[in-house]
């Protein structure tokens, strides 16, 4: 019975029944008094999931909070949390792809 768990892109290559049992484990066990850190790049399993979420850019945490909070951080609304991610992480990536190009 861990007090903590680590995990790091535990999504990642699950079919969705396996992602649902994931969910369902890291529910019961946080109910159950375990904090669990969680790393992912999966903005909408953050959103679901998550009571505070940071969000780290060049290796700094620029925002923390509650899904709530960091949106109201970057000036949103009610919007998709992958619009407030790009907002307080420089924009939409087309910059970066005109640099290469």
């Amino acid at each position: 019975e861990p007090r903590l768990l680590i995990v790091d892109e535990p999504m990642v290559g699950l079919d969705p029944r396996g992602a649902r049992l994931i969910k369902a484990v890291f529910r019961r066990m946080s109910e159950h008094g375990v904090a669990i850190l969680m790393s992912t790049h999966t903005l909408e399993v953050a959103e679901e999931m998550s009571h505070r979420i940071s969000i780290i850019n060049r290796g700094r945490i620029i925002a923390q909070g509650t899904v709530d909070e960091v949106r109201r951080l970057a000036g949103g609304g009610d919007e998709h949390f992958t619009s407030v991610f790009l907002r307080l992480t420089g924009g939409s990536g087309l910059q970066e792809i005109d640099e290469v190009v």
